[in-house]
């Protein structure tokens, strides 16, 4: 049983600031198991007490999982002092403090994020050993031939490093869907440039077996259900 701040649980959970919540807290609207506590130093198990806002039952959770499409234009960071971020695109509902996107995509490529406050998560997510594939579908200057595909196979080679094996498949006009395993550096991009093509559009539409909600307009975000979750990894 770990118990906290009543205060500090309020917060975490999006309620409101720590001095919000504490207002809230004060004006007995906030009970535990059916009963108003007035204090917001006051601690509670929030595993296993009933803790209700305004008479609603808070669910609470230890982290939070978001699936964002991100729009064009915006940082993958958590916060920056001179450009608008991911994290700023939050919903009220879905914000609290210490989300952060796991991984990052240009600030100019869109698609699928995952937004979450589980630093265990990212990093699983994020180590080479996990091998979690991420579809690209990029709109190029010049459409891809057989070349490019076994290029990509074997590994594309770049000034400071080889790529791993890549899949790359050629669709309808100048576009095409590559599969890479790497993160790096405007990676996706390089390859191309590497056989001598331009990316124009890039957009990220699967992370392992998780796929984009087509249903999420550029901008929007919702919670990944556990089963959602464990397709990252599958």
């Amino acid at each position: 049983m770990a118990l906290e701040r009543l205060d500090k649980i309020l917060a975490s959970q999006g309620i409101g600031s720590r001095r919000e919540v504490a207002a809230l807290i004060r004006r007995g609207k906030v009970t535990v198991d059916g009963q108003a506590l007035l204090r917001q130093e006051q601690k509670v198990d929030p595993e296993a007490a009933e803790i209700c806002v305004d008479g609603k039952p808070l669910f609470v959770k230890k982290y939070l999982y978001l699936m964002m499409n991100k729009p064009s234009g915006v940082l993958s960071a958590a916060r920056d002092s001179r450009a608008r971020t991911v994290v700023d695109l939050l919903p009220p509902e879905l914000f609290r403090k210490g989300l952060f996107p796991a991984g990052r995509l240009d600030k100019d490529t869109t698609g699928l994020l995952i937004i979450t406050d589980d630093g265990e998560l990212a990093h699983r997510m994020l180590a080479p050993k996990s091998h979690i594939y991420k579809l690209y579908e990029a709109q190029l200057d010049n459409p891809v031939d057989e070349d490019d595909v076994e290029a990509f196979a074997k590994g594309v080679p770049l000034k400071d490093f080889v790529c791993l094996p890549a899949r790359l498949e050629p669709c309808a006009g100048n576009t095409a869907r590559v599969q890479v395993r790497e993160g790096k550096f405007h990676q996706v991009k390089r390859m191309f440039a590497a056989r001598g093509k331009t990316v124009l559009a890039l957009t990220r539409l699967q992370m392992g077996g998780l796929k984009l909600d087509p249903t999420l307009k550029p901008g929007e975000s919702r919670e990944l259900t556990e089963e959602e979750l464990a397709l990252i990894f599958s």
